[in-house]
């Protein structure tokens, strides 16, 4: 009986779904969200819009990541009156009349459907004026059509473009989108790459409300310069450059230009910024081509910074294969990979024999966390309001007794000799001293632009943290803790110390103070040992007339250099070749002595001296380094250091000679060579005053932590306060 009803059932035809037309306002909605993925592809398209547009400057401002607020403004030639009623709606363009015009398309927008998809997912205001205008008009568009009739306004030169709100009408859309910081950082990633390739364009970048730009490019002609101003110096100086060219109209049409990094270069991950006929593309399989050539032959560094610009006939290029043309089709696309391939190849491997290799810097370990400028916000009472009870996990504990807080309270005291002084007075005379100085200095541009970078790229974060520091003590040979607020952070001396010297240089230019040498070093002689000691095979004895000439050689060019470095560094060298005044940076400090040497093997041997810039930096960094407060050279005495100052005498014994790890000599018990061992105690002693009495109030003052330091292991958060007492809650 069952089986009877289902085939009944089953004789029952079943109709099929009836076929209808979508609404428009449904159509163009889907298509918006195909053009318009993210906030970063509406920067794309506007960006990509004001260089059709022959801008010279583009700006840009996003506030929460773009989804409220997205502002680009340009200077270029400006929207027509007549055509901003057709403005927004889709397929409108001045790019193209013909389908067979995009064979030979050059402009980067062509479809006419950027501007139209954000009018439906976003609320757009345009303010635009052309040349030979009084005024300019602002209209405001929805949904493709204009919501008035464009109103006169004041207006600069060219175009600027609003999109508001982003998303509001894609529920879904707008949630997966709530991590604004990770799109504005892809934000800033499309803008960056756009800066490097179109150098004669200033771009800028900011969030709505900042004062800094988080990228701001000049218009250059150099595609390096380009680089440095946008990824910065490390990146720029592991960068070689490279080309291809093919004529071959059988095989493949194409030129390329390039940069890619060396053998130096080290990065978590790959970054490629490739153009094709001035079109910001993705090439995946050029991108997997070029990863396997240097997993191939660099493994250390196989994840490679690549800038690749290539120009092909537009004939050979389907730029109209992606809806947000981030992707193009070419022909003979395999053979013009090889080719780029084995280019790329030759270079490296011929870059490969002149490898060098860097100290590896410190890096946090991952329970600890990196400096952010969210870290430090202060949030000072206002005058006049009345003081807030502070939360109990908000608290800092400091001691009656040294308000500083130091780690010395807790140790026994000891006696330092000429080290333990009243230094109030001295650190206020030397704070006037050192703002006496006039600000006006030699009338060098290059000089005041090295300044405004250094001024321009302050890490803001950083900057509070530097000025509003508790200095506690030295936790190792290179580390300092400080408190900040709730938080402990280590900072490394070093480095510090090296960029406060090297800011220091440049703002004292031409203005410094002696330091009278007792005894003249002879310059040649000071090369010939840093050569030395730079040498890894103490018993190669050929280089010996290699060392003198080149010594003799640096030895000339600093005599002929010596009026300019003694005018604007105070770095005195003699006709007969004599190093006798170096100059005072900060005051109540003298660099380490022993480091001569290696300071003047750079001043001789590293310094361009032909282009201005590149000479005032190279020698303001080399001084830097060499008054920047290293590690003494003796081993510090109070840890497993004393092992080194252990006296040796010569085995007698045959056998124990041979049992012996060095095999010349052995170590007797209990017998310490105490002189050297005073003058390390001093020597360490002597460094850890200046780092907390010079160094760290000069700081205070005068120092600009550069935003590279809150990334590279100079500043490392190891507790927090807040952290802390809500462990302890649970316990």
């Amino acid at each position: 009986m069952e089986m009877e009803i289902e085939a009944e059932e089953e004789q029952v035809p079943m109709e099929p779904p009836k076929i209808h037309r979508l609404d428009d306002s449904v159509v163009n909605r889907i298509a918006a969200g195909e053009v318009i993925q993210r906030p970063v592809s509406a920067v794309k398209e506007l960006v990509e819009n004001s260089l059709d547009a022959c801008s010279s400057s583009i700006n840009v401002v996003v506030k929460d990541g773009g989804l409220k607020l997205i502002q680009v403004s340009d200077d270029g030639h400006g929207i027509r009156y007549e055509d901003l009623p057709i403005l927004c709606e889709r397929h409108t363009t001045s790019k193209l009349s013909t389908f067979e015009d995009l064979q030979s398309i050059k402009s980067m927008g062509f479809r006419g459907e950027a501007l139209a998809s954000m009018t439906y997912v976003a609320h757009v205001t345009v303010t635009t004026i052309t040349k030979g205008q009084l005024h300019g008009y602002r209209v405001s568009y929805k949904d493709g059509v204009m919501e008035h009739e464009p109103k006169a306004c004041a207006a600069v030169k060219g175009t600027q473009i609003m999109v508001e709100n982003l998303f509001y009408n894609m529920t879904a859309r707008r949630k997966t989108l709530q991590n604004s910081a990770d799109d504005y950082s892809k934000i800033v990633d499309v803008l960056s790459r756009f800066a490097i390739h179109h150098m004669n364009v200033s771009f800028s970048c900011r969030k709505h409300g900042a004062a800094r730009a988080d990228v701001n490019s000049v218009a250059t002609i150099s595609r390096i310069d380009a680089i440095r101003s946008v990824y910065g110096v490390s990146v720029a100086r592991c960068l070689m450059k490279v080309e291809a060219l093919d004529k071959d109209p059988s095989s493949s049409v194409f030129q390329m230009e390039g940069f890619i990094s060396n053998s130096n270069y080290v990065a978590k991950k790959i970054t490629m910024v490739l153009f094709i006929n001035d079109r910001l593309v993705d090439c995946t399989a050029l991108k997997r081509a070029l990863e396997i050539v240097y997993a191939a032959t660099l493994p250390k560094a196989s994840k490679p910074f690549i800038y690749m610009a290539i120009i092909l006939p537009p004939e050979h290029v389907d730029v109209n294969v992606h809806p947000t043309k981030r992707e193009v089709s070419l022909l003979n696309q395999e053979i013009i990979i090889e080719k780029i391939q084995s280019v790329v190849e030759s270079r490296l491997r011929s870059s490969n024999e002149t490898q060098t290799f860097q100290e590896q810097a410190v890096k946090p370990t991952p329970s600890c966390q990196m400096v952010s400028s969210n870290d430090s916000n202060r949030n000072p009472s206002p005058s006049g309001s009345k003081l807030q009870k502070v939360p109990v996990h908000k608290m800092v504990r400091t001691d009656s007794s040294d308000p500083a807080g130091r780690l010395h309270v807790y140790l026994q005291p000891e006696s330092c000799g000429h080290l333990e002084r009243n230094t109030s007075l001295t650190a206020i005379r030397s704070s006037v001293r050192q703002r006496r100085n006039p600000k006006e200095t030699a009338d060098l541009t290059s000089l005041q632009e090295l300044i405004d970078e250094i001024d321009r790229n302050c890490h803001s974060g950083l900057l509070d943290i530097v000025r509003h520091c508790t200095y506690i003590g030295m936790a190792d040979d290179v580390f300092a803790l400080l408190q900040h607020d709730t938080h402990l952070y280590l900072a490394n001396v070093v480095n510090l110390s090296k960029e406060l010297m090297y800011q220091q240089v440049l703002r004292r230019f031409a203005h410094f103070n002696a330091i009278q040498i007792s005894e003249p070093a002879p310059v040649k002689e000071l090369i010939v040992l840093a050569l030395k000691e730079g040498n890894l095979d103490p018993e190669c004895s050929d280089n010996v007339e290699l060392n003198d000439k080149i010594a003799e050689m640096n030895t000339e060019l600093l005599k002929q250099k010596a009026d300019m470095i003694e005018e604007y560094f105070c770095i005195h060298i003699d006709k007969d070749g004599n190093l006798s005044r170096l100059p005072v940076i900060l005051d109540q400090y003298t660099p380490d002595m022993d480091r001569v040497p290696e300071f003047v093997l750079c001043l001789g041997n590293d310094v361009d001296w032909e282009e201005e810039k590149k000479c005032l930096q190279v020698i303001s960094a080399a001084l830097g380094n060499f008054y920047a407060m290293h590690p003494p050279m003796l081993p510090n005495p109070s840890g497993d250091g004393l092992q080194f100052y252990q006296k040796r005498k010569p085995s007698r014994n045959p056998e124990e000679s041979l049992s012996c790890s060095t095999g010349d000599d052995v170590v007797t018990e209990n017998e310490i060579e105490h002189e050297l061992v005073a003058e390390a105690e001093t020597a360490w002693a002597q460094r850890e005053w200046s780092i907390q009495h010079v160094l760290f109030p000069s700081m205070r003052l005068f120092f600009k932590p550069p935003n590279s330091m809150a990334t590279n292991g100079t500043f490392v958060r190891v507790a927090s306060l807040e952290k802390l007492y809500r462990i302890f809650e649970r316990c």
